[in-house]
């Protein structure tokens, strides 16, 4: 897994809000971090900018030693599960799991191997023929996380959007983050603005206003 290191972070947009300011953290191997604020003060942008969906400002996002800035998405080595899922409703679970297995060029057997641990993992080995224009919200939520797990991410971002604010999918959301941080130990971000879900879910709690951070609190019941 890896480490995440943020330093003198900035994020300007060009009508002048600034969005993240001055902003350095660091992320051990194998924490899960809960950002929380309230909505605009940058927290959805610090994982887009580790993610590269959004332009850095200034400064530097290390993956390990790894500097971020200029590396495509693709190449990251990091899963994102942010809201509408990005699931592709003319292709049944299966495709839409191995997709970016295929885009790699992964033997047929391991991309076989993958996707079936992934469906068999979150409980969904009796949809993957299926369309994903056919399934439940919180099907489409076990597709979308067992597409970024097969790809085997060093670090899981997951923004509260993701569970669309339906108080089943948020629940089934958590237990799952859980149970995903158990038994790969990857290194898990996730953004809400819900106080209860931040103290209760992740090692940290970063608590944010206006772009930056006001305190970092450790989960010791974690």
């Amino acid at each position: 897994m890896a480490s995440i290191t943020l330093e003198n972070l900035n994020k300007t947009y060009p009508n002048g809000f600034v969005s993240v300011k001055n902003l350095s953290l660091h992320i051990e191997d194998g924490e899960f971090v809960t950002f929380f604020g309230p909505s605009g003060c940058g927290k959805s942008t610090i994982l887009r900018m580790i993610g590269g969906m959004e332009d850095i400002t200034s400064g530097e996002i290390y993956l390990g030693k790894d500097l971020l800035n200029d590396i495509l998405p693709r190449d990251r080595s990091l899963a994102m599960a942010f809201q509408n899922y990005q699931l592709y409703s003319h292709l049944n679970v299966y495709d839409n799991i191995a997709l970016g297995l295929r885009l790699r060029s992964l033997p047929r057997n391991v991309i076989e191997s993958r996707v079936r641990t992934a469906a068999e993992f979150f409980g969904i080995t009796d949809i993957l023929t299926r369309k994903i224009r056919t399934l439940s919200e919180i099907h489409k939520q076990c597709v979308a996380l067992s597409r970024a797990l097969v790809c085997k991410p060093k670090v899981l971002l997951i923004d509260e959007d993701f569970s669309h604010q339906d108080e089943k999918l948020r629940e089934r959301m958590l237990a799952d983050m859980i149970r995903i941080h158990r038994e790969f130990h990857l290194t898990m971000l996730y953004v809400t603005n819900d106080y209860n879900e931040a103290i209760r879910y992740g090692n940290l709690t970063v608590f944010m206003r206006s772009g930056q951070i006001l305190e970092v609190r450790e989960n010791p019941d974690f």
